[in-house]
């Protein structure tokens, strides 16, 4: 399987780490688009908080690869 990452605000994705995911704490709406165009080679999931997820718009949800997905509110 490929890497992991969580996206968003660092109390949002900070438990992830403990699953052995990449963790890429951002909380500014650039930072988070910044952090979606550098994900690493081999990212096979991405996390986005609800607030990652509304930073980027439509971009992140209908990528296929990696697959993405928003946590819950």
């Amino acid at each position: 399987m490929g890497t992991v990452v969580a996206v968003g605000e660092e109390t949002g994705v900070a438990g992830f780490a403990l699953a052995g995911a990449v963790l890429r704490p951002a909380a500014q709406a650039d930072e988070v688009r910044a952090v979606w165009r550098s994900l690493p080679a081999g990212t096979s999931l991405v996390i986005l908080t609800p607030a990652a997820a509304e930073a980027l718009g439509g971009e992140a949800l209908e990528c296929r690869d990696p697959l993405t997905v928003v946590m819950p509110p």
